[in-house]
C-alpha cells in the first residue's frame, strides 16, 4: 500500500497542475472545395462538427455506454470492478490485454496522454480522469467522449464517422449504425468495416445485446436492427483528386503558414473537369497500359491564366501517393521544342525561315532522323510540324543553348537545365505542372503565369483569410512571336505528329514528345480555353512499347478536352496573324474570315518536300521516337 502511495504521488507530480489544465482545442478540419463549392476532400485530422447530445438520437450514447462502460453513471471516473476484471484478465493472459478503462479514462487519455501501455500512463490515465469528473458532469464528459473518440480511417468524433461510414449527419443515424459505430472504438483500425465489416457486424451485435442486457432497447428493437444491417457506403479518399488534396495542403504551409481553426480551401478545380480527366486518363491505362509496357500516367489541365482545373497525378492513389504531376521530373523530349523554335523567332526567323534537315555532328553526338531520312531544305513551320531533329539542333547551335534555356525559364520552367546542345531534343527533366504553366504563355496571348490551385481560403463562417492574387509577372512574349508560334503548332495537329488529336470545331495547338527509348510520351495541347499536357511512362524508367507523344498521349488529351470544351463558345487562339499558316503555306484571311493564298511573287521562294507516298514513319534521336510523318505531307501548295 505504502509503494502504491508512493507510485501515485510519484506520478502525480509529473503531471501538470491540475488547476492549469484545459481541454484542448478540437484539431482543425481542413475542407477543400472546388470552383463552385462542392467538397471534394477534407484533410486535417477529419474531425466533424461537435455535436450535444440533444442532437443525437438517445440510443446513440446509450449504445457506447453499453458496450464500453456500463457502469458510467455510478462510478466516479474509475470503476474499481473493471479495474478488478481487467486484472484477472492481464494474469491469465500474461500481459496487458485488457486495460479496465472507462469512458472517462478513455477521454482523458485522447486528450492529454499518448497511446503507450506503461503502469505510469495508467496511472497518469486514472488521476486525469479523476479530474475531469470534478470539473464535468456525465452529460459533459459523455458529450466530449463522443466528439473526439478515433473512428478508424482517419475519422474523429461521432459526426465525421456517421459522414465517413455512412454518408451522413450523426443526426440521422440507425440504431444498428449506431451500434456499429459504438463496436468501433475499441479497435477502429482493425474493425472499421471500409476493410473489415464483417469483424464490425459480429462487435455491433455484441453491443445490441448488451443495449438489451441494459434495458437499453427492447428485443423488438434489436431483432429490426438485425435484420436491417447499415450499409456502409463506398470508400472514399482513394479518387485522383487526393493527388489534388495533397498538393493544396502542402501550398497551405507557404500561403497560411500554421493552421490552427477549421478553415474552408476553396479552390481552382473544376470537380466535373477531374472526373472526366481520371476516366480519360484511367480508361486508356486499364485497355491499353499493359500491352504497351506502361503503367504510369499523368495529366494537369490549366486555364490560360494559370489556374489548374484537373490534376491526376498517377494511375491509382491507393497504390502510389507520389504525385507525378507535380513532384515527378522527366524528360519532355521533344515537347520542348517550342521553346527553341520561339528563341529563333524572337532572333528574327519566321515560320518561313529555311533551314537543312541533313545529318550533323556535334562534339561526336550525332542526332538523327528516323531511318536516317532527311528532307534537305525545309521550313522552320514544317519542321516544328514533322518535330525535325537536326533542324532542332541547328537552330539551338544557331542561336545558343544558353538563349534556349532563358527563354524556358521565362516562360515559367523552374527546373534546371543543362545549356547544351541536346536540350534542342528535350533532355533536361521538367514537371508536368510547369510544362504545362509554360505553354499557357502560348495560349494567352503571351503573359507569364504562375499556376495555381488555391483561389481563396475562408473561416468555418465565411471569413475571408487568404485570396490569391495574380502576380504582376506581364508580358513575356511579342503578340508577334506568339502569333507565329501558335499558328505553326496548329499544324502538329493538323498535319504532323500529334493528327490524331481531335477536337472538331476548336482552333488547338500543341505539340508532342517523346524522350529516347521510348521511356516518356507526352503531349501539350491547348485552346484559347483550356491548356492540357499527358505525361506516360514508368515509374522506373523503363522503356514503353514504343508509345509515342502521338499515340496514347494524344488519344487521351482528345477523349478529356472534349468533354471539357463541351457547350463553350468557340475561340480563335490568341494574336493568330493576318497571315495564318495552313498546311506549311502562309495564307492571308479577308475581311468575310476566307483564306487565299498569299502572291507568290511577294514571298521568297519556298524548296518543296517530297510528295508522294511516305510510309508512316518515326523521327528519333540516339533510338527515340518523336512522331509519325504522313502520306503526302504538305503536298498541298
Amino acid at each position: 500500500m505504502i509503494s502504491g502511495i508512493g507510485a501515485v504521488a510519484y506520478v502525480g507530480a509529473h503531471l501538470p497542475p491540475l488547476q492549469s489544465l484545459e481541454i484542448p482545442k478540437r484539431p482543425p478540419s481542413i475542407e477543400i472545395v472546388d470552383v463552385e463549392g462542392r467538397l471534394l476532400a477534407r484533410r486535417g485530422d477529419l474531425a466533424g462538427a461537435p455535436l450535444t447530445l440533444k442532437d443525437l438520437p438517445p440510443y446513440v450514447p446509450q449504445a457506447f455506454v453499453a458496450i464500453e462502460d456500463r457502469r458510467f453513471y455510478q462510478h466516479y471516473g474509475v470503476d474499481p470492478f473493471g479495474i478488478v476484471r481487467a486484472l484477472i484478465a492481464n494474469i491469465i493472459h500474461r500481459g496487458l490485454s485488457q486495460g479496465g478503462s472507462t469512458i472517462t479514462q478513455q477521454l482523458a487519455k485522447n486528450l492529454f496522454l499518448t497511446q503507450e501501455r506503461t503502469i505510469e500512463r495508467k496511472i497518469q490515465e486514472i488521476l486525469l480522469a479523476l479530474w475531469l469528473e470534478q470539473k464535468f458532469s456525465k452529460a459533459e464528459i459523455l458529450q466530449l467522449y463522443l466528439n473526439r473518440v478515433y473512428f478508424g480511417a482517419g475519422a474523429y468524433g461521432i459526426e465525421q464517422a456517421s459522414q465517413r461510414y455512412f454518408g451522413k449527419s450523426a443526426r440521422s443515424l440507425t440504431l444498428a449504425e449506431a451500434a456499429l459505430l459504438a463496436g468501433l472504438v475499441r479497435s477502429p483500425s482493425r474493425l472499421a468495416p471500409t476493410r473489415n465489416f464483417d469483424g464490425a457486424e459480429r462487435r455491433a451485435k455484441l453491443v445490441l445485446a448488451a443495449m438489451v442486457e441494459l434495458n437499453f432497447i427492447s428485443q423488438a428493437s434489436e431483432h429490426a436492427a438485425l435484420a436491417h444491417p447499415p450499409h456502409v457506403v463506398a470508400k472514399a479518399g482513394t479518387g485522383s483528386i487526393n493527388y489534388v488534396a495533397d498538393w493544396v495542403m502542402d501550398a497551405l504551409n507557404d500561403v497560411l503558414g500554421h493552421v490552427d481553426q477549421d478553415i474552408v480551401v476553396h479552390t481552382t478545380i473544376d470537380a466535373d473537369l477531374q472526373a472526366s480527366a481520371e476516366q480519360a486518363l484511367g480508361d486508356e491505362l486499364r485497355t491499353k497500359g499493359e500491352k504497351n509496357k506502361v503503367s504510369q500516367g499523368a495529366l494537369v489541365a490549366m486555364s490560360p491564366d494559370g489556374a489548374v482545373r484537373a490534376l491526376v497525378g498517377g494511375r491509382d492513389y491507393t497504390e502510389s501517393q507520389f504525385n507525378r504531376a507535380v513532384s515527378a521530373r522527366r524528360q519532355p523530349g521533344s515537347a520542348f521544342k517550342p521553346f527553341v523554335y520561339l528563341t529563333a523567332l524572337e532572333r528574327g526567323l519566321t515560320p518561313d525561315t529555311v533551314r537543312q534537315d541533313a545529318p550533323i555532328s556535334v562534339n561526336g553526338w550525332r542526332p538523327e532522323n528516323y531511318e536516317h531520312h532527311y528532307y534537305g531544305p525545309v521550313t522552320l513551320a514544317q519542321a516544328l510540324a514533322l518535330s525535325l531533329n537536326t533542324v532542332s539542333v541547328r537552330l539551338t547551335l544557331e542561336v545558343t543553348p544558353q538563349s534556349v534555356v532563358r527563354t524556358a525559364h521565362r516562360l515559367g520552367i523552374a527546373s534546371p537545365l543543362e545549356p547544351n546542345a541536346s536540350i534542342a531534343l528535350g533532355t533536361s527533366e521538367v514537371s508536368v505542372l510547369e510544362l504545362t504553366g509554360a505553354y499557357a504563355t502560348f495560349a494567352n496571348g503571351g503573359f507569364a503565369v504562375t499556376p495555381h490551385v488555391i483561389a481563396r481560403i475562408t473561416d468555418g463562417r465565411g471569413t475571408p483569410l487568404y485570396v490569391y492574387r495574380t502576380p504582376p509577372l506581364g508580358r513575356v512574349v511579342d503578340t508577334r512571336h506568339v502569333g507565329m508560334m501558335n499558328a505553326m503548332m496548329q499544324e502538329t495537329l493538323t498535319m504532323g505528329t500529334a493528327r490524331k488529336a481531335s477536337l472538331p470545331g476548336w482552333p488547338a495547338a500543341g505539340k508532342t514528345g517523346t524522350s529516347q527509348d521510348f521511356r516518356d510520351a507526352w503531349f501539350v495541347g491547348f485552346t484559347a480555353h483550356l491548356v492540357t499536357a499527358i505525361w506516360m511512362g514508368n515509374d522506373d524508367g523503363a522503356p514503353t512499347r514504343h508509345v509515342t507523344g502521338g499515340s496514347l498521349p494524344v488519344e487521351v488529351w482528345s477523349r478529356f478536352m472534349r468533354a471539357a470544351h463541351q457547350n463553350v463558345p468557340v475561340a480563335p487562339l490568341p494574336d493568330t496573324p493576318a497571315d495564318l499558316l495552313v498546311s506549311g503555306v502562309f495564307t492571308r484571311r479577308h475581311s468575310d474570315g476566307t483564306l487565299a493564298p498569299v502572291d507568290a511573287s511577294a514571298e521568297p521562294p519556298r524548296p518543296p518536300l517530297p510528295v508522294g507516298p511516305i510510309a508512316d514513319r518515326t523521327m528519333t534521336h540516339r533510338g527515340g521516337l518523336d512522331g509519325w510523318l504522313l502520306d503526302h505531307l504538305f503536298g498541298r501548295r
